[in-house]
């Protein structure tokens, strides 16, 4: 019983179609009745019957469609389990019989690199798909091995445990115990990450195996592949015919030499990929390369034998995600098309469809920090970039953690969902249940994201003291920028430690003037 008056929550939206479908009937009912009261009617009357039926079937028939459409998405909704706690709790439709299937005929997404630009993919695609296929770089770079890496004969899995913790629904308590190190005993310096995956390793017999099975045994979304079991270490031919064998040196010789990289290649150069790691990629419905480290954590995967070739011929959407900031020995004054130039030139035309890129909207005084470092915005070469047969999607990527500018998860992971909703819709796909699922969502985040904006200007707007002033300054942030919106807390901040350093040079000018009329 309590399941039945589910349906009647304003949160389901199902009591406009159920009403319809009673409209609908009550119509038709109408109709019949008159018939049959009638003993001669007119064709006026016979007219307003007919009305009455074809109104009555149009709303039937609409309502019992559209309450359908609906009770899919509640269904979809009810058994993700990935939804935010205070989004889910109004939504009471779990006595009713669903196909737990439904997620997993979600995207089937790929995603390529490395280091933090990987995993921040990973986050945010993970509340759309369980179809995930992290793809990632097992290298280390030429550093020295770590204890347990000595100990385990491990291959060096940073980036594969880091992708773990990104798929796994509590990352926070899955870190601390990834990343846990013991204190006593023989395993003293080892991580439980690496003693759990070489524990996995002698039970599976396989390291790929070993990784693929921790999705249900750490109930974590889709799966992460090492995109070859070979060691090998990448090396970077500068301009000036140098060659730098260890990734950590390239920035600082190319600062040296005042030069530029030329081309990345890996040694050995026949490195062949993990198992699955091809067929994942040709099954793939999206492939998704970087962000991150362009020469050393993007490209590398691109150059194992076979990879680049397979993404090629794949008929998945190839999206490549760009950097939102250059990095100092590697993409110094780089474009977005420099950054398209390099991927084509190591890996080959038709490797990217779709370019994102972030609209450029960064506080300046963050920039400033990044510029102390050698570091800038990419440059948006909207133009040179087109013309590197990419189509470009310009996106509100940027968001600030910890005083770091990075992408943020749920922005990235939106305009790659994007993407695959208007492909589905360009082949006529709207009635697939995977449509519907990632149509809805997007609806539901993009609804979410316009009640905040506008409860963070009514909070503000309520702790001006006139009133009159507030729904003026509230028709004035509505009509704001992007940027306003995103930092105006931020450029508040800022403004007023401006005004604070001016009062005090202006209080250390007066005691000067003061003392010197006191000393003349």
């Amino acid at each position: 019983m309590k399941g039945f008056f589910a349906w009647f929550k304003n949160s389901t939206k199902m009591k406009r179609w159920l009403m319809m479908i009673l409209a609908g009937i009550v119509l038709l009912c109408y109709g019949i009745a008159q018939i049959l009261v009638k003993n001669e009617m007119t064709i006026l009357q016979l007219g307003g019957v007919a009305t009455l039926f074809v109104l009555g079937f149009t709303f039937t028939i609409l309502g019992i469609i559209f309450a359908q459409k609906r009770t899919l998405e509640l269904l979809v909704e009810a058994s993700d389990v990935r939804l935010e706690k205070g989004k889910k709790k109004d939504i009471n439709v779990n006595s009713l019989i669903f196909n737990r299937k439904v997620y997993d005929k979600g995207p089937n997404v790929v995603v390529i690199g490395g280091g933090n630009g990987l995993n921040t993919v990973l986050r945010g695609l993970k509340n759309y798909t369980s179809n995930i296929t992290a793809i990632v770089t097992v290298s280390d770079y030429g550093k020295l091995p770590t204890d347990s890496r000595k100990q385990l004969e491990l291959l060096p899995i940073d980036d594969v445990k880091e992708s773990l913790i990104a798929l796994s629904y509590n990352e926070e308590e899955m870190e601390r115990l990834l990343n846990l190190k013991f204190r006593h005993g023989n395993l003293t310096n080892l991580s439980f990450g690496d003693v759990y995956l070489s524990a996995m390793r002698e039970l599976e017999g396989d390291f790929t195996k070993s990784i693929e099975k921790s999705k249900d045994i750490l109930r974590m979304t889709g799966r992460v592949l090492p995109v070859t079991l070979d060691e090998f270490k990448i090396c970077a031919e500068l301009e000036n015919g140098m060659v730098v064998e260890e990734k950590d040196k390239i920035p600082e010789i190319v600062f040296d030499k005042v030069t530029k990289i030329s081309r990345i290649y890996i040694t050995p150069s026949n490195c062949v990929p993990a198992p699955g790691v091809l067929e994942a990629i040709k099954n793939a419905d999206a492939i998704v390369i970087g962000p991150g480290s362009l020469y050393t954590n993007v490209i590398p995967n691109l150059l194992v034998k076979h990879v680049s070739r397979t993404i090629k011929e794949s008929k998945a959407i190839k999206i490549y995600v760009s950097n939102i900031m250059t990095e100092p020995g590697q993409t110094d004054n780089f474009g977005i098309s420099d950054h398209i130039q390099a991927i084509l030139d190591h890996a080959g035309k038709g490797i990217i469809d779709y370019c994102i890129y972030d609209t450029g909207e960064v506080v300046p005084e963050f920039v400033r920090r990044y510029n102390k470092q050698g570091q800038d915005l990419v440059d948006q070469d909207i133009i040179q970039a087109k013309e590197k047969g990419a189509r470009l999607v310009q996106r509100d990527l940027s968001t600030i953690v910890e005083d770091n500018i990075r992408h943020s998860p749920k922005a990235v992971a939106e305009a790659i969902i994007q993407i695959i909703c208007d492909d589905l819709k360009y082949r006529d796909m709207q009635n697939d249940p995977e449509y519907v699922m990632l149509n809805t969502r997007l609806r539901e985040e993009k609804k979410a994201k316009k009640r905040n904006t506008a409860r963070r200007a009514k909070t503000r707007a309520d702790k001006r003291p006139d009133k009159k002033l507030a729904v003026k300054a509230g028709k004035h942030e509505r009509k704001s920028s992007k940027f306003s919106e995103k930092y105006h807390e931020r450029i508040r901040s800022i403004q007023t430690s401006e005004e604070k350093r001016e009062q005090k040079i202006e209080f250390i000018e007066k005691l000067q003037m003061d003392e010197d009329n006191k000393n003349p």
